[in-house]
């Protein structure tokens, strides 16, 4: 049985802003009867700032309370502040949702997206809404490329199941999920890559780890660190002192300086105390 927290049971039995606006001058759509959720968000305006928002909605509890709550984080905004809104905003601003409900986050910021490029117009990049030429990879659900992509990026993904929770993506016949693996992989490839620092780079980011954080807090206890050599992942420095944080978790210093350098610059490095 999933855990809800108070304010997704409270927006569920008393949902806020549940209809339609005769006169609305933005209507997003997002999910489908076909798919088992829609939802329909309604958008007045005064000037760029909105005045009203409704919605009407299909599907379970926790769809009605992210569309509720969605109109609530959205009325009073303006155009560009919303356009700021992402499926994780709508989940934290309900105190969470289980994982297997992060899907109906997702359908309220994507009914918002389809609003705002109404507005905007299609060209104007806005999270992770479709667009007419982004790839679908779940047939089933109609989940493009991009939309899984920016799911990954925004809450972090790292399984097919967490991206099957967030977009439904591979919920259904299942076909997909080796595109969905493949798609994983070439993100955390690329976020990878661009995470590598050269040797010039990570010798000087070693330098300014020493300098600005480890020495200030040797030098509170009357020690200090000397940076000797760096040959590849190995770090030789000269070490004075003791520190109380590394007695208080039980480290030795060498130990302390090197959990600092492995967590800001590189886990592969060790340190050598000369």
């Amino acid at each position: 049985m999933w855990e809800y927290s108070e304010k997704v049971l409270d927006h569920y039995r008393n949902p806020r802003n549940v209809g339609k606006i005769d006169d609305a001058d933005l209507i997003g759509e997002a999910g489908s009867l076909a798919c088992g959720d829609s939802l329909k968000l309604y958008i007045k305006l005064d000037g760029e700032k909105i005045k009203d928002a409704k919605f009407l909605t299909f599907g379970c509890g926790s769809a009605v309370a992210s569309s509720s709550i969605l109109t609530e984080m959205i009325i009073g905004k303006t155009l560009d502040e919303v356009r700021q809104i992402t499926n994780k905003d709508i989940a934290d601003e309900l105190g969470g949702l289980p994982q297997e409900k992060m899907h109906c986050s997702v359908m309220g910021q994507e009914a918002l997206e389809d609003a705002l490029k109404k507005y905007y117009g299609k060209d104007v990049e806005i999270g992770f809404a479709k667009s007419s030429s982004d790839k679908v990879v779940c047939t089933c659900f109609n989940v493009t490329e991009n939309q899984i992509w920016e799911a990954i990026k925004i809450n972090g993904l790292k399984t097919v199941e967490e991206v099957t929770n967030y977009t439904k993506a591979g919920g259904a016949c299942g076909r997909c999920k080796g595109a969905i693996q493949d798609i994983l992989n070439t993100y955390y490839k690329k976020q990878e890559n661009e995470s590598k620092l050269t040797p010039t780079q990570k010798i000087l980011k070693i330098g300014k780890v020493i300098e600005q954080e480890i020495s200030p807090q040797l030098q509170k206890d009357g020690g200090d660190i000397e940076l000797v050599d760096i040959e590849g992942d190995i770090v030789k420095v000269k070490l004075i002192g003791v520190c109380s944080s590394c007695k208080n978790a039980s480290m030795t210093l060498k130990t302390f300086v090197e959990s600092i350098l492995k967590t800001k610059v590189d886990s592969n490095i060790t340190v050598e105390q000369v």
